[in-house]
């Protein structure tokens, strides 16, 4: 077959710790012929390209240790060629998509993200030997079939997933699995008898669960097995052939409820309703056993704990809008802006936004930057009064008291200084009448026994200075 010297091919791209930042561009999808992408330990984010869907070719796809973000990459499924998948130490969420284990793929690595939603029933049609689901918010329910993968399956490792509910008995048929781990999560009930099967299983780890039963010893004397954990959780006994001289297993079953092992849990964590076996046909999980799975039949079953959430939301409805008032009304007091304590319209600058931003955003930067323009802008035309910059009681008084707005502006000027210096009234919005007795009245302020402006009926004499400059 004659070649062209003049063409040139991109099979593989690997940048592996090459410390690139920033997106990946749409341009990638021009290498056609591209069967290789390795871009791990870098620093890319953001979403990927839908464009890499026209790699028909792609084999090997490794994204892991960098900073994408978004749910599942949606174009992943479209990779029909797709054979190995790291997108492992990445900050995706969301569920995973069943369509991936419809794939081809032999390894699978997903671990270290945020994803939710359960671990989806169809990765028992997956012909992957390598899954690795582990450090994730899964939830749910170990599929049973799982069962459907003894032909390929050599390693599932899920530990700290969230999983709840039952180890289903169809692990029991996945002769060719050597590293089975489930560890770190809330399982119950017993160790299924069908464990017996795992003929090939080196590392079996069921520890930090919430296990009870008895540890059979046939499960100890897998024919392969070198490692056994089964630690930080309620069983109440164990075989023999789990503690015999000699065996090549090295088993950890400490803090548990077995009497006479060494390093148990205390009595009072072994009652007797910690460590009854539960009844995983009750739970309905895994293979006909789905009621602690997040499935549809469990959402349809539970309405009223819905239902008596929006009754308790619809209470405190009422309760829960005065909280990001008062926080502005602190927020401008401190900053000596002149809004209306109780009211709900607030100035301008927060009409729209104190109620919902102070819910979501910080409010530290909107408070301390944006009211003491206003405040300058908006104090002279609203409230005429300088002093009630210091104070909310005097603050909230002007709209009551306008008409004689030119008898009481008649004299401001020296109660300025004191009426800065009273901030025990800050907290109370009392009616000028009650204001005045508790105010200090300022010394040497022309030998007069006069109440600090404004009293509605009282008049003074002197013509205030200007307040604003």
């Amino acid at each position: 077959m004659p070649t062209d010297s003049s063409l040139t091919v991109v099979a593989g791209v690997d940048l592996n710790g090459a410390d690139i930042a920033g997106i990946l561009p749409p341009e990638l999808a021009l290498l056609s012929d591209l069967a290789l992408l390795h871009l791990n330990s870098n620093r890319f984010c953001g979403d990927l390209p839908q464009t890499l869907n026209r790699l028909a070719f792609l084999y090997e796809l490794d994204l892991s240790n960098n900073r994408f973000t978004g749910e599942f990459p949606t174009v992943v499924p479209s990779l029909k060629s797709l054979r190995y998948l790291d997108l492992r130490f990445n900050e995706f969420e969301g569920p995973i998509p069943e369509a991936l284990f419809d794939l081809p793929l032999d390894a699978i690595f997903l671990n270290s993200n945020r994803f939710r939603g359960g671990i989806p029933s169809s990765l028992g049609s997956s012909p992957v030997s390598v899954v690795v689901l582990a450090n994730n918010d899964l939830g749910g329910c170990l599929p049973f079939t799982v069962g459907k993968m003894e032909k390929t399956l050599n390693e599932m490792i899920l530990l700290n997933d969230n999983l709840t509910g039952c180890i289903p008995p169809e692990v029991g048929r996945l002769r060719k699995i050597t590293v089975f781990d489930v560890s770190f999560n809330k399982l119950q009930g017993r160790i299924p008898g069908s464990l017996t099967g795992l003929e090939s299983t080196e590392q079996l780890d069921v520890g930090r669960n919430q296990l009870t039963g008895f540890v059979s010893s046939s499960i100890c004397r897998l024919p392969r097995l070198q490692n056994f954990t089964f630690s930080y959780n309620f069983f109440s006994g164990e075989g023999p052939g789990c503690f015999a001289n000699g065996t090549p297993v090295v088993r950890d079953g400490i803090q548990n409820c077995i009497p006479g092992a060494p390093n148990q849990r205390p009595p009072r964590e072994c009652r007797a309703d910690r460590t009854r076996v539960f009844d995983c046909t009750k739970a309905k999980c895994g293979g006909g056993y789905d009621l602690l799975c997040p499935t549809t039949a469990m959402r349809k079953q539970s309405p009223p704990l819905p239902l008596e959430q929006v009754r308790q939301s619809k209470r405190r409805i009422p309760y829960s809008p005065p909280a990001p008032i008062i926080a502005p009304q602190r927020g401008f007091f401190v900053l000596q802006s002149p809004p209306p304590p109780p009211l709900p319209p607030p100035p301008p600058p927060f009409s729209g936004s104190s109620p919902p931003n102070f819910s979501y955003c910080p409010p530290s930067s909107r408070l301390l930057f944006s009211p003491p323009p206003p405040s300058r802008e908006w104090s002279p035309p609203i409230y005429v009064v300088p002093p009630p910059f210091s104070s909310s009681p005097i603050g909230a008084s002007p709209p009551v008291s306008p008409p004689p707005v030119s008898s009481t502006v008649v004299s401001p000027p020296p109660p300025l200084s004191p009426g800065t210096t009273t901030p025990p009234e800050v907290g109370k919005p009392p009616p000028p009448s009650e204001i005045s007795p508790s105010l200090p009245r300022p010394p040497g302020f022309g030998g007069r026994n006069l109440p600090l402006p404004p009293v509605v009926g009282v008049s003074y004499a002197s013509p205030p200075p200007p307040v604003v400059p």
